[in-house]
């Protein structure tokens, strides 16, 4: 056998080899340095280094290691006896992190969805799986972190594993934790079980927070993969709902304040607007001119002017708040409003994309005020057809601020300011509308949960919103908006692509689509789905069909998750949802970053041809994407928070529901009240109930539970910390399975009654 020359420096044995081993010193010494240097934790006592070693050392052995460690300047301790690591101040490398050595092998890139346990799956476009990376091979990413990565293996009926081999882009940049004192300094122990850190605070950084203080950190500075930071906001007490919220912005990345340089500039902002800036720009402030916007709603974004022309044809203006003028490329304000790309809304609160300097104030179209917009006007002729359209800088005045419920009033009686402005805009967008889905839009409407809450933010009634004729008339506009400008983006890309953020929205999973195809056979109803042109008609039917049936109510949710998610992207193929073939988002500059991106690239392509780098701007639209979800996910909380907030006092109450999803563990079940939803898991389940099929819960005697079944359910018990909720089923005629398939309530597609023109 070849002999090695000695190291000078003591070698760590492998943790598997000294298992039971009674260590010598120096052995002893080396591997206590590279355990508190490799751990998250700081402090350590020698009880818990024996414990996590596994060795047959004593505490008096690891105390004379300790101890020394403290002589060198290495640890200190404490009164207590714990072992506080100064090991961290090692020398500060980048937040991201250098390359590994190439090994030859292909590198993709992806974003880490991290677990408990510390493994990890990257999600990446460049293959069709998920990879898994054991948490031995993630290279110190962190949740949501961009990372390269390589295969390390890829067997067939496995998920690929791989090894990061480089982080590209730190994802995490503030953390609510619980703030520990130790001596020297402090530490942020996040809240959140997938992140594998603590953030340690230097004293001179907690702000005014004390020990044991719920706290937002931000962090400032990378040791390796041992972050440091400052205490930037000290939170409520655990549990209370102030805290539940924050937490949820701040857990999805969203900040709760703004930077004070963001402020500054707001600050800075001219209050007025000036005669040469109108002076540029059409001037509507003699046109009728209104908002219809929520009761609460503190931010107007969008008007709609309304005037006859000399030929008898109809002009209406979609103006939109011109928030370009205001944040410009490069600034503070725009980097912030790009960080955020979206305003978050929360049950009980808006978390802005900009401050409300601009939100509220300089862009709002606040009524009886003169305000700045980016307008699309519309001529519209006897039959409802837009004959002509222009687009620019424009100066409005609004004459009045609708809320919904005031428009409907408009509508239903025909009395009240600008009615007959109101019952003309209706009769147009109802065309509008009747085209659209004559064209192959899909007319589902998924119910908007509403919440009543007292002084104190506490949940005392739930409720679905209403959408009536006002909702409808201003949606319809907003869509006839952003369709026009997309198609005049696109029109214009003929000779030479000009690339621009399109919102596109791809045809459903066809597996997803199988499944529910056959689900809905056996309740008696067909979908079609040979062609996107079927599958569109046939969600429509069902909608329709809905209407009278109730059993067919629970399809419309399954038949929206087999749809696609719709995304922002330079790559246009069209908008299916919609039955656009070009779509974007124009009409709301205040909560949308991508509208600030279309309404500068459109001003610049109106007079001449501007190209931004393809790559850059995709770029920015998979960014304004990824940003999108995290603020649905965000909204999706406090809907669940708020909804278990209020039934967290009616353990033990029995509730109507309806079985909402069937997984391997158990069925869901929505109560119809409140539309919670919560898990009877199948162990609960007498029968030995098991997942039968897709959307199926049966067992061997051929009962079966479906989705879309009524039964009646007991909350067996509520945690508020996870907002899930455990259910039991109820005995009685309405919880009792099915004993076979019901029949079909009608073989062939049902015939849709026609209106009488």
């Amino acid at each position: 056998m070849k002999k090695t020359k000695k190291n000078k420096t003591t070698s760590i044995p492998p943790l598997t080899k000294i298992k039971g081993q009674k260590l010598p010193y120096e052995k002893l010494r080396a591997l206590v340095v590279d355990t508190i240097q490799q751990s998250r934790n700081p402090a350590w006592t020698p009880r818990q280094l024996i414990k996590k070693l596994k060795i047959a050392n004593g505490k008096s052995d690891l105390a004379r290691v300790l101890d020394g460690l403290v002589k060198q300047g290495k640890l200190s301790v404490d009164a207590e006896g714990v072992y506080i690591s100064l090991l961290a101040k090692a020398k500060p490398t980048s937040t991201i992190q250098k390359p590994a050595k190439a090994s030859g092998k292909p590198v993709y890139t992806g974003r880490v969805d991290m677990t408990r346990s510390g493994s990890a799956y990257i999600i990446t476009e460049d293959l069709e799986e998920d990879v898994y990376v054991s948490s031995r091979n993630t290279g110190g990413a962190m949740h949501k972190d961009q990372v390269q990565f390589e295969l390390i293996s890829q067997r067939r009926g496995r998920k690929p594993e791989g090894l990061v081999v480089s982080i590209l882009k730190r994802a995490i940049e503030q953390v609510i934790g619980t703030l520990k004192f130790y001596k020297k300094f402090a530490v942020v122990v996040p809240d959140r079980t997938n992140i594998q850190f603590d953030v340690i605070v230097p004293m001179d950084k907690i702000a005014e927070a004390v020990d044991g203080d719920k706290v937002v950190v931000k962090i400032t500075e990378w040791n390796g993969n041992s972050p440091s930071g400052e205490v930037v906001h000290v939170m409520g007490a655990s549990g209370s709902h102030e805290l539940e919220m924050q937490s949820i912005l701040i857990n999805n990345g969203f900040n709760l304040a703004f930077p004070d340089e963001v402020i500054e500039e707001s600050r800075k902002l001219p209050d007025h607007i000036s005669e040469e800036e109108i002076a540029k720009r059409r001037d509507f402030r003699k046109i009728t001119t209104f908002t219809i916007d929520p009761i609460t709603a503190k931010d107007f974004d969008d008007a709609l002017s309304i005037q006859t022309l000399e030929n008898g044809n109809t002009e209406v203006g979609v103006h939109i708040a011109d928030v370009s003028h205001y944040v410009l490329p490069g600034t503070a304000l725009d980097k912030e409003a790009y960080f955020r790309s979206t305003s978050v809304y929360l049950v009980d609160r808006v978390c802005p994309m900009l401050p409300e300097k601009l939100s509220n104030e300089l862009c709002s179209l606040r009524p009886l005020e003169e305000s700045l917009c980016y307008s699309a006007v519309f001529e519209i002729d006897h039959d409802h057809h837009v004959v002509d359209r222009w687009f620019g800088r424009t100066v409005i005045y609004s004459d009045h601020r609708f809320s919904y419920e005031d428009a409907q009033v408009g509508l239903e009686t025909g009395e009240g300011p600008f009615a007959d402005e109101l019952k003309k805009l209706n009769k147009i967008s109802k065309s509008i509308r009747k085209k659209r889905f004559k064209d192959g839009a899909i007319t589902f409407e998924t119910d908007e949960l509403q919440f009543k809450v007292d002084e104190m933010g506490q949940t005392l009634e739930i409720f679905v919103k209403e959408r009536k004729d006002a909702h409808l008339l201003i949606e319809d506009f907003m869509l006839l908006a952003n369709r026009e400008v997309a198609t005049l983006m696109a029109q214009k890309s003929k000779s030479q692509e000009i690339p621009f953020p399109y919102r596109v929205h791809d045809v459903p999973d066809q597996d997803r689509l199988l499944d529910f195809q056959k689900f809905a056979r056996e309740l008696g109803f067909i979908i079609q789905i040979d062609t996107p042109k079927q599958i569109s008609k046939s969600f429509n039917r069902l909608a329709e069909a809905s209407k009278e049936d109730e059993r067919l109510r629970l399809l419309e949710p399954l038949a929206i998750r087999t749809m696609s998610k719709a995304i922002y992207t330079t790559n246009n193929i069209g908008h299916y949802g919609l039955a656009f073939d070009y779509y974007t988002h124009f009409t709301s500059p205040i909560r949308r970053y991508s509208d600030v991106l279309v309404h500068r690239i459109l001003h610049a392509n109106l007079n001449g041809v501007y190209r931004e780098d393809k790559n850059n701007l995709e770029a920015k639209c998979k960014h304004i994407s990824d940003r999108e979800r995290a603020a649905m996910t965000a909204e999706r909380e406090s809907i669940k928070y708020k909804q278990m907030e209020y039934l967290k006092d009616k353990v033990g109450q029995e509730f109507a529901g309806v079985i909402s999803g069937v997984i391997e563990g158990g069925i869901f079940v929505e109560l119809e009240e409140s539309r919670a939803e919560g898990l009877i898991p199948f162990r609960n389940m007498q029968g030995g109930f098991y997942m039968s099929a897709p959307y199926t819960a049966g067992n061997r005697s051929g009962e079966t539970y479906t989705i879309g079944q009524k039964i009646m359910a007991r909350i067996r018990k509520i945690d508020m910390n996870s907002r899930q909720m455990d259910l039991e089923m109820v005995d009685g005629m309405e919880g009792k399975p099915k004993s076979e398939n019901p029949k079909p309530m009608n073989p062939k597609p049902p015939k849709l009654k026609e209106k009488k023109k």
